[in-house]
């Protein structure tokens, strides 16, 4: 995969400067744009979501940042034997990176373990590479989520302490939507702004939010309650647990336009997630 080189510069010339008596003929130099500074950003927490080869001894490494959201680095030589970084860029394992650079693929310079949560195994770890799934094909790289790190980092706890993974998976589902801007208040109309209620029937437009449901929507119909439990997070009650189901697998696939995840197919045949 090729690699950009955002640092390199060119050199433009000045604007002419207006003529004054005083001005001699002869044409003034031109001036050379200040080359950008190299990007350098070290101790961020972060987690690995993906990585793949590139060349004979390097990787190419999606990783998820709490301030920087989700970046694409070149781990140079992570491959030889020797490599520090060779058994250190594994998924699910809390890291404080650093790299540099300003081009879509930066240069990770280091990358250390910082321990502190149990791994993930069996059915968790099947619902981990879930999560890291979501998180490439919905994230946009360089687009900073804190709160949703945050999110992530309390998920895979929870699952790694073996609570139940579809409410566990319902939970990042939603905070994953609300991030990206989809159907963020679900308490209210949108066409309305009346307040959602417990006994009606509602839709779920992917562009504009929870409106009462019609004779003929193709949409999962939902009731308000099952809304207004997922607002507060609380899917106790089977009925929001089955349709809550249903209705973020279906704004997830709208965002998704059409691309499939394989993780969650493995799930849904293994667990009926």
């Amino acid at each position: 995969m090729p690699i950009t080189d955002a640092d390199l510069t060119v050199a433009v010339p000045a604007p002419a400067a207006p003529a004054t008596p005083a001005a001699t003929t002869a044409a003034a130099p031109a001036r050379r744009r200040a080359p950008q500074r190299v990007e350098k950003v070290s101790g961020q927490p972060a987690f690995v979501l993906h990585s793949y080869p590139y060349k004979e001894t390097s990787l190419i490494v999606d990783m998820f940042t709490r301030d920087f959201g989700r970046v694409g680095l070149v781990a140079k030589g992570a491959k030889r034997p020797l490599s520090k970084l060779r058994g250190v860029l594994q998924t699910f394992q809390p890291l404080q990176a650093a790299w540099s650079g300003r081009s879509e693929l930066r240069t990770l310079i280091d990358a250390e373990w910082v321990g502190g949560m149990l791994p993930l195994e069996k059915t968790a770890l099947l619902c981990g590479f879930y999560l890291n799934e979501l998180l490439v094909k919905l994230i946009a790289r360089d687009d900073p989520h804190p709160l949703l790190f945050d999110h992530y980092v309390s998920t895979l706890n929870q699952l790694a302490h073996n609570e139940p993974a579809p409410v566990v998976l319902r939970k990042f589902e939603r905070a994953l939507l609300k991030e990206t801007g989809v159907a963020a208040d679900l308490t209210r109309c949108t066409s309305t702004r009346a307040a959602v209620e417990p006994e009606g029937d509602y839709v779920v437009d992917p562009e504009r939010g929870a409106r009462p449901a019609r004779a003929g929507d193709s949409w999962p119909v939902v009731c308000g309650k099952t809304l207004l439990d997922m607002e507060r997070e609380d899917y106790g009650d089977p009925v929001t647990q089955a349709q809550s189901k249903l209705l973020l697998r279906f704004l997830l696939a709208h965002q998704l336009g059409g691309a499939t995840l394989n993780t969650r197919q493995i799930l849904i045949d293994l667990m009926q997630l």
